[in-house]
């Protein structure tokens, strides 16, 4: 996969950094050395896929935590007061984090956005339709395009590592590679009408292309706060008519949705799937590879029924 250039801006100080500043200059929001220079991501998936890449040359810290929800994240005075001082800040990109302009305004830190140079699956319905749908990390393939960004910003920002970087991003590419194909493989055997993967929120247009299966969902983008009447009975409408044995929802948002989908079809709730956010060291996936893995194996044994 070619090198590609990470996209790249420098921000003015604005007054508001200056004044957030001066009011908690006396807090301690970080045990980092004076030299270390620190990655800032905007959540935890990126953090993960970002210190594989850093490996113990580079501190990376994620803005939010695991299990929370990125799209409607609203940024703390400790959070722009982290971003002031960071070396190098990363978003996804792809009108992920609806809050993320207004959050380096005024910051002079340097940003990249790690979805660079991907192709994006427009969203097809709805207020958001022809927009990109935002979730590219839930393709392995993608992501190794965001490996090759990091690597190329990593190396601007600590030129002495860029063969640490290089190394480490390559060897992660050969996991991702894995992972894609044991994803391919492992959806590759459902017949047609199970070859559908129904969820809350259209977070899996990627992961869908790549394993080849039908995607629908209740709502595009979880914006919203609750499921319309009409977003539930399209919903109900699809998997009746294509006998859909299984339905999904995210860990980041309630389920009640798609369980009125499941209480009107005979479709079963197939499980809960990891989109925007990893869990904590000890739950269930604790790294992005294990976040892929866990999805799929969630997807297979949904829609077949095994649940080995």
């Amino acid at each position: 996969m070619p090198k590609l250039n990470a996209a790249r801006r420098l921000l003015p100080v604005g007054a508001l950094i200056a004044a957030i500043g001066i009011l908690i200059s006396g807090c301690t929001l970080s045990s980092r050395l004076p030299d270390e220079k620190v990655v800032l991501t905007t959540f935890t998936v990126l953090a993960d896929i970002a210190s594989n890449v850093a490996g113990d040359r580079l501190r990376v810290e994620s803005i939010t935590k695991p299990g929370a929800e990125i799209h409607g994240y609203e940024p703390t005075p400790g959070d722009i007061r982290r971003a002031s001082t960071a070396s190098l800040v990363v978003d996804n990109g792809l009108n992920l984090e609806a809050w993320f302009g207004q959050f380096v305004d005024g910051l002079d830190v340097e940003h990249v956005v790690a979805s660079e140079g991907i192709n994006p699956i427009d969203i097809a319905s709805d207020a958001y339709a022809g927009k990109p749908n935002p979730h590219a990390w839930m393709s392995p393939v993608n992501v190794g395009i965001y490996v090759d960004n990091l690597v190329d910003a990593f190396s601007d920002l600590d030129p002495e590592g860029a063969g640490v970087f290089a190394a480490n991003g390559a060897s992660y590419k050969k996991q991702l590679l894995q992972v894609q194909t044991e994803l391919v493989s492992a959806l590759d055997h459902l017949p047609p009408n199970e070859r559908a993967l129904v969820t809350c929120e259209g977070a899996f247009s990627y992961l869908a292309r790549d394993a080849g299966l039908t995607e629908r969902y209740i709502w595009p983008v979880n914006a919203e706060q609750q499921a319309t009447p009409q977003q539930v009975a399209a919903a109900i409408d699809f998997v009746r008519k294509n006998r859909v044995p299984a339905v999904f929802c995210e860990s980041t948002v309630s389920d009640a949705a798609m369980q009125q989908v499941v209480g009107a079809t005979d479709a079963r709730f197939g499980g809960t799937l990891y989109v925007d956010s990893l869990s904590e060291a000890d739950g269930p996936v604790p790294t992005y590879l294990d976040l892929i893995r866990h999805d799929a194996r969630t997807i297979v044994s949904g829609l077949t029924g095994d649940n080995r």
